[in-house]
């Protein structure tokens, strides 16, 4: 018997990640696939005339076991991988796109679908079906199922080609982002650095069977290095090293894949009747077009321009003072810093104690317990895959409380997943292990996960965050809400499956609370003496809210571009490097010296990885939103009952309504770029 084909038995038929071996994964996978194949088959073959509930609602309920089954599997493999996960993972992945392709390329299926879709007039939907019939119809002639036999396998081929290369791509930046860590023996190149951090370098090299301390390019090691390092030359090599992150001809290199990537999904675009892979993509996203996309972005660049050139220029004259005659990029974080301390009078490492990791969570389940009545509450009887995971059950108040006694229903499980380790990618995201639906009656409840990578305790202090880490925190859990507070009635709309550049309202948007004083109050405590983060501090973050912002708005926006014309220009690079490419894309918005042993290109996992291939603008999107949605509450009270009630539709409704219309319907208008501008810029 194997666990994952059978239903579980853990509570809430949550993942049973202590009883799973590796060996289970690949027979699953092969079982669940061929039982989600024999639903579709009963789709098919069903000889009632097709009917919404008997083709678009069936089908949107089918294949559900392999969901979870592949949702354990790929989670794992970004949170606890291995070498035996991801060889798995390469005859995997081939399985499931194949799957999907079948799937698409279904003509007897497709012909029911477009029956009903051609038919819809007849039936009386209600704004979700209607939702529902019209993404299954478009999704599958985006998926090639008006493509001729030929084209149709063609499609199939670059579809599993991708799959294993973009697989194949975020395994390269983790092989090479482990392969290399600088042993440091004498203390006095650590100089500048917080003990607390050179303790966790001691640690780091104690686990290592060394003497002395190591620096990684992990991200908890690598940038309080870069930030306080006073010795130059290894910031140089430290940042060197991060820039060379598969970029460096080795085994590990992905600058070959990358053209590779883009010209398949150029293939495809065009295949599918597409000028290029971007008007594939955003057709579907809330810009509609590049041109949008390239004027939304092109126009921040004009704004934010002068800002950032100031910004530079005031480092400068740090850095000149020093006897630094030319700034460069691997000298920004120090310097950046060093102004910080000398305008706002702080640093990241004197907050810490004032955000120890427990009291930052309790906070922000706190928020969601004031805004939308959740609560949580520690469970040790839930398998987790890792012993630094925690599971939290969560419930929401009852706004039908009967006889003064308050009562709570099951909303959602949350795991949570804070610290490094070597078989967990970098960075910080949201995922979730099975979706949110209705069904025969039941409201099916979400299992959503946050992953972190922040500093893990020492045998002195409690894992303390620095002010960034404590926004990063937010930002997940606001993407958490959008999968816990879900309320729909099919999978495939629930949660955070909403148009691409919608997606990250949520998590920003939750973000502006950090900055709040009468919130930071609540929470911002010493860990030792219990004192409130002194007013005076609390005013200097507020102040440091746009501290370097037209500095951080320029990056972005050069990751932006940079995807755009990787996916609009694909054609350029048969003939030129990555290198000169991103060179070339990035120029309007490089602030330093451009160096020619390092790229970003190569490690840039969320265009080559992630979902934000031509989407990157997105960040920058969902920021007008966030800004305009978080005016809203300034305005009305950041805590009022009413403004939260109405931001708790938006959360719940999921992909069910248009997000314009959606947003307007909590806002009360369109989103404008103005409230972004007078929060960055004043």
């Amino acid at each position: 018997m194997n666990i994952l084909t059978e239903k579980f038995t853990t509570p809430y038929h949550a993942a049973p990640f202590d009883g799973i071996k590796n060996e289970d994964f690949l027979p699953a996978f092969r079982e669940l696939i061929k039982k989600s194949e024999e639903e579709i088959n009963g789709i098919v073959s069903n000889s009632e005339a097709p009917t919404f509930q008997n083709v678009i609602e069936a089908l949107a309920y089918s294949g559900e076991q392999l969901d979870v089954a592949s949702n354990i599997f790929f989670n794992l493999n970004s949170a606890e991988t291995s070498d035996e996960i991801q060889k798995i993972a390469q005859e995997v992945s081939p399985l499931l796109t194949e799957y999907s392709s079948k799937i698409s390329q279904n003509e007897p299926l497709f012909n029911k679908i477009k029956k009903v879709y051609d038919e819809k007039a007849q039936y009386n939907l209600n704004e979700e079906q209607e939702m529902l019939l019209n993404e299954t119809y478009k999704g599958f002639v985006r998926s090639g199922a008006l493509l001729n036999a030929e084209d149709k396998e063609k499609l199939q081929k670059i579809n599993m080609d991708l799959s294993l290369k973009s697989l194949q791509f975020g395994q390269n930046v983790l092989a090479s982002t482990n392969a290399y860590f600088k042993h440091i023996t004498d203390k006095q190149d650590l100089a500048g650095i917080p003990e607390a951090v050179i303790d966790q370098y001691a640690e780091e090299a104690k686990e290592r069977g060394l003497e002395g301390w190591v620096v990684t390019l992990q991200y908890p090691s690598y940038i309080p290095f870069m930030t306080y390092a006073e010795n130059r030359e290894l910031r140089k090599e430290i940042a060197l090293a991060n820039g060379k992150k598969s970029f460096d001809n080795g085994e590990f290199d992905n600058q070959e894949l990358i053209k590779k990537l883009l010209q398949l999904k150029q293939e495809k675009a065009e295949l599918l009747g597409y000028k290029n892979y971007a008007d594939y993509v955003l057709e579907e996203r809330m810009a509609k077009s590049p041109v949008k996309v390239f004027d939304f972005l092109n126009e921040l660049l004009t704004k934010a321009k002068p800002y950032a050139d100031q910004e530079i220029n005031e480092l400068r004259s740090l850095a000149k003072a020093d006897g630094i005659e030319e700034l460069q990029g691997y000298d920004h974080t120090f310097y950046a810093e060093k102004l910080r301390k000398q305008k706002y009078d702080f640093n990241d490492e004197e907050l810490k104690p004032y955000f120890p990791l427990n009291q930052v969570q309790d906070a922000v389940f706190g928020l969601a317990g004031k805004l939308f009545g959740l609560s949580f509450e520690e469970r040790n009887d839930i398998p987790k895959y890792h012993e630094d995971v925690k599971v939290y059950e969560v419930s929401e108040l009852l706004a039908t409380s009967t006889g003064g006694k308050t009562e709570y229903a099951f909303k959602a499980l949350l795991y949570v997943d804070y610290f490094p380790r070597k078989g967990k990618r970098a960075g910080a995201w949201m995922t979730s292990y099975k979706n949110q639906y209705k069904k025969d009656g039941e409201n099916s409840r979400p299992h959503i996960s946050i992953v972190c990578n922040f500093s893990k305790p020492t045998k002195d202090t409690p894992s303390l965050l620095t002010f960034q880490e404590v926004t990063t925190l937010f930002h997940e859990f606001g993407h958490a809400l959008h999968g816990m507070m879900a309320d729909t009635q099919y999978p495939s709309l629930s949660g955070t499956s909403v148009k691409w550049d919608f997606v990250e309202l949520p998590s920003q948007f939750l973000e502006n609370f950090c900055y709040e004083p009468e919130f930071l109050k609540t929470f911002a405590k010493h860990y030792k003496t219990g004192e409130v983060l002194p007013d005076e501090k609390i005013e200097k973050i507020e102040q440091s809210k746009s501290f370097m912002e037209g500095y951080q708005t320029m990056r972005q926006l050069g990751f932006g571009l940079l995807d755009m014309n990787y996916h609009t220009k694909v054609g350029e690079l048969e003939g030129e490097s990555v290198k000169a490419f991103e060179d070339k894309y990035t120029k309007a918005t490089s602030l330093y010296p451009v160096n020619p042993e390092t790229a970003m290109s190569p490690s840039f996992s969320h265009i080559f990885q992630g979902g934000y291939s031509a989407g990157y603008y997105s960040y920058k999107w969902a920021e007008v939103l966030d800004a305009d949605a978080f005016q809203y509450f300034k305005e009305t009270g950041i805590f009022n009952p009413e403004t939260a009630a109405k931001y708790k539709v938006l959360l719940s409704s999921g992909g069910t309504k248009d997000p314009m219309e959606l947003y307007k319907s909590f806002r009360g208008s369109e989103p404008k770029v103005e409230s972004l501008l007078k929060r960055a810029f004043g």
